[in-house]
């Protein structure tokens, strides 16, 4: 598992859309699918994942529907949030 970084370029609709795609159901029980954060920055979106690298390309493609993406590896020390989420959900799921 690591960081990898999706940026949706010139994407302004918000950030909702785009939760509820890999998050559909707000309030559910247990973890995500895939831990994840999202942030509007400099008329993008950037959304970091915590995935291998096949499931970062499935993720990068359904996010597609909303722009351009760029596909990269991310800088974990700009995720320490998501790389908590991702250990507190590893520990409670054994």
């Amino acid at each position: 598992m690591k960081i990898h970084e999706i940026r949706i370029s010139g994407y302004t609709g918000g950030t909702e859309a785009i939760a509820r795609l890999l998050c559909p159901v707000e309030e559910h029980d247990g973890p995500c699918e895939v831990p994840w954060s999202l942030a509007a920055y400099d008329g993008d979106v950037v959304l970091g994942i915590c995935a291998d690298q096949r499931k970062a390309e499935e993720i990068a493609d359904r996010v597609r529907v909303f722009g351009p993406v760029e596909l990269s590896e991310g800088d974990p020390s700009c995720y320490e949030g998501l790389v908590e989420q991702y250990r507190i959900e590893k520990s409670a799921s054994r």
